[in-house]
């Protein structure tokens, strides 16, 4: 009888899960919750929101869609997020899908597609999407954007961006 405990206590640990029921969420987890919340800041207008998703210094680089060529450093890519959300008015949507993310130790890379939609200061509707890759590197324990290409695909025979990049 003693065999058959054995044997019934054996095969209850093996079906119990092998992660501790609060273990913490995976590091691809982790920059996937990285973009609800820096989307939801932009939704939400939130400029430190936005800014807490990338690095806080000097060294984040940022090819954006709009001028200049790029952005280096924190400070100047805040003021690209000001000037666009002092160009909106009203509420604004903002989402990140089609996110795939690559964890290789303490470096990260990823990419989505990000639509921004409302309507801007002179009342024009607004429905902009973009290409988005990242760099994620893990700071203090936190992932952070180190560096950002936002793009958007271009009809060459006509020279005109393609701002709704459908598939």
């Amino acid at each position: 009888m003693k065999s058959a405990a054995k044997i019934l206590l054996a095969c209850t640990a093996l079906a119990l899960p092998l992660t501790p029921a609060h273990a913490a969420p995976s590091e691809a987890t982790q920059i996937s919750l990285l973009e609800d919340s820096f989307a939801a800041a932009v939704s939400a207008r939130d400029v430190n929101g936005i800014m807490k998703a990338y690095v806080p210094n000097e060294t984040l680089f940022v090819f954006d869609v709009t001028p200049p060529r790029q952005y280096v450093g924190a400070k100047a890519y805040r003021k690209d997020w000001e000037d666009l959300l002092g160009n909106m008015k009203g509420p604004i949507k903002f989402t990140v899908s089609d996110l795939d993310v690559t964890v290789a130790g303490p470096v990260a890379y990823g990419h989505s597609i990000q639509r921004l939609t409302g309507t801007d200061i002179k009342g024009n509707q607004v429905d902009l999407t973009t290409r988005v890759t990242d760099v994620y590197r893990k700071v203090g324990g936190y992932w952070v954007i180190v560096q950002e290409h936002v793009s958007v695909p271009v009809d060459l025979d006509a020279l005109k961006p393609d701002l709704t990049s459908k598939p």
